[in-house]
């Protein structure tokens, strides 16, 4: 009888319980390629045998740099399962956080997915001394292949394999996951088997997933609250299906029709501002229905009985309009859970009111990640609220308001930071999570980040992310980072929404040749400055945004503004934009 308890077994788990033809699926050269549970448990077995027969040894540090795909997963558990440390990292990180990171994990063997990363990595491989070697997913001229490492099971058993999987202990280290790095250099979260795999289990207890639902997996494997995900679907015996990328989201969903899913906001937003263009290219009595059908999404409350005429129209308009926005992602959703960002309001209405359940959770890599969720019964789950705590997970606000967590799925500790992780979980085992929340009855709200909280000049706290989520929910804006720390009035730059501004623009007969001029106009800037009047009437006069500055190009993780979970990088956005900060200023101080 096989047993849930290190994360390897998850496949085991399934193969015996529920095995699935299409345990693991990917699309190659335009056609589906689908694993079984016993394929897969091959595959990852074959990769374990050649790691022994290569060297590495249990306790020893190794790297994966990928897009998400099947290989990561089998490389993944084919490490853990003869006990080496898996080190996931983003592929899409800068030059200087790869190098700390391979060298204070003392990375041995690294695993990239195809020849750009191989490139990247290949680059800077004279400032990381102790990897000794860099095999790759794809087949890369000059570089050695995954099949070139499996040759290295020849003469090893899978026997040996399985006297070292015996001997590990769901206590004992499973991966060293670097956070992003928001206020400095990567911090090194380790996380044991028991920390993932009962978080996993108590998550599997209250969302409603079985062995006949299929997901589709698009976020980034390397991210903690994905990689769950996949453990949580292989141990429920749900057909696993990999995404090719961002861009073919929209036909992979069509064509895998999931009825299960996890996503960040981001996404969510992109789908709905796909949904508004489709409706503002309607005509005649389409265009009114799609309109009259969206305000009535907009109103949507699950607390709220907003009596027969409303229910009556609501599922008229699932029938007339929302029914074409289900079928855009392939038909058969009956359950989306969105994390590692907050979720606007709006989103959570409109998508509900559609019939398309989207629930938002909270977490944090040093909790394995999930803390709290929004369930799908009624009664459990709150818009505007991350959800009740998950089975296992207590949850105490401090007298400052800071959220702490403490349960089985809270972290070993930082990597060779012995110090940090003292200040981090305390005496009585809480894990102080930087966020500052309130408990809305047994729902969990986060206000706010316990470090980005700043006081203006006048004494008042402020705290900027309460803004900026209210202001992402217009259509003109992308980005948006408020500042105003010991300054009387709070200010803000932003990033315009270029693809909906441009629409406006020539609407209003207005033609630009660069951004710059666009965003010089006087126009586009009353247009603006109309947005933040409108959108400063939930704040307090101390909350609200005085001045701004429209910037030209958007943050990204390349150019080194967000990390790769999309938040900001208040430093170095301070830093770069220090002169239109300046500005805001220089006359009213």
């Amino acid at each position: 009888m096989v047993e849930f308890k290190r994360l390897f077994d998850a496949l085991y788990y399934q193969q015996e319980h529920y095995p699935q033809p299409d345990a693991v699926a990917e699309k190659k050269n335009g056609q589906w390629i689908k694993y079984s549970a016993w394929e897969a448990i091959e595959k990852f077995n074959l990769i374990s045998r050649a790691l022994y027969g290569y060297g590495i040894r249990p306790g020893e540090n190794l790297a994966i740099v990928s897009n998400s795909r099947p290989e990561w997963n089998w490389v993944d558990m084919g490490m853990m399962q003869i006990g080496a440390i898996n080190v996931p990292v983003y592929p899409n990180i800068n030059a200087e956080e790869y190098i700390y990171i391979f060298n204070e994990a003392e990375i041995k063997l690294l695993f990239v997915s195809d020849e750009l990363l191989f490139k990247r990595i290949q680059s800077i491989r004279h400032l990381i001394p102790k990897v000794q070697e860099i095999f790759t997913f794809d087949e890369v001229k000059n570089a050695l292949n995954l099949n070139d490492l499996l040759k290295y099971a020849d003469g090893v058993t899978q026997q040996q394999v399985n006297d070292i999987s015996a001997g590990i202990d769901e206590n004992d280290l499973a991966t060293i996951i670097y956070t992003s790095g928001t206020t400095g250099t990567p911090k090194g979260v380790m996380l044991s088997h028991k920390n993932i795999v009962s978080n996993i289990k108590s998550a599997a207890s209250v969302l409603p997933i079985h062995e006949t639902m299929r997901v589709l997996s698009s976020l980034p494997v390397c991210h903690v609250f994905e990689r769950l995900a996949c453990f949580l679907f292989m141990y429920k015996g749900m057909p696993l299906y990999f995404a090719e990328g961002v861009e073919t989201i929209a036909d992979n969903l069509k064509e895998v029709k999931p009825t299960f899913f996890t996503t960040v906001p981001r996404l969510l937003e992109r789908v709905y501002e796909k949904i508004l263009a489709t409706g503002k290219k309607l005509t005649g009595v389409k265009k009114t229905l799609f309109d009259w059908a969206l305000n009535l999404g907009l109103r949507y409350d699950p607390d709220k009985n907003q009596g027969f005429l409303y229910n009556s129209q609501l599922a008229l308009a699932n029938k007339l309009v929302f029914n074409k926005w289900r079928e855009a992602l392939g038909g058969n959703v009956i359950g989306i859970v969105s994390g590692a960002a907050a979720l606007q309001p709006r989103l959570a209405r409109v998508f509900n009111a559609a019939g398309i359940p989207v629930k938002e959770g909270y977490g944090q890599t040093e909790a394995s990640p999930v803390i709290a969720v929004n369930l799908f019964e009624k009664g459990n789950w709150r818009i505007g609220t991350v959800g009740p705590p998950l089975p296992d997970v207590e949850i105490k606000i401090a007298e400052d308001g800071e959220i702490l967590v403490k349960g089985p799925n809270v972290m070993l500790g930082y990597y060779k930071n012995p110090e940090l992780t003292a200040e981090t979980i305390d005496a009585d085992g809480f894990l102080h999570t930087g966020d500052v929340g309130i408990m809305d009855g047994k729902f969990l709200k986060i206000t706010d980040r316990k470090k980005e909280l700043f006081k203006t000049s006048g004494g008042k706290y402020i705290a900027p992310q309460v803004i900026e989520n209210k202001f992402r929910e217009s259509f003109f804006i992308d980005q948006v980072m408020v500042v105003g720390e010991n300054k009387k009035t709070v200010s803000a730059l932003i990033v315009p929404a270029f693809p909906h501004l441009q629409e406006w623009c020539t609407a209003n007969g207005l033609k630009f040749e660069t951004r710059e001029e666009m965003l010089a106009n006087e126009k586009v800037l009353k247009k603006y400055a109309e947005i933040r009047d409108e959108l400063n009437r939930g704040f307090s006069d101390i909350e609200r945004i005085k001045q701004f500055a429209l910037l030209n190009d958007e943050w990204t993780v390349h150019t080194g503004e967000i990390t790769p979970t999309l938040k900001l990088k208040r430093k170095v956005i301070m830093e770069k934009y220090k002169t239109q900060i300046a500005g805001f200023y220089r006359e009213k101080e």
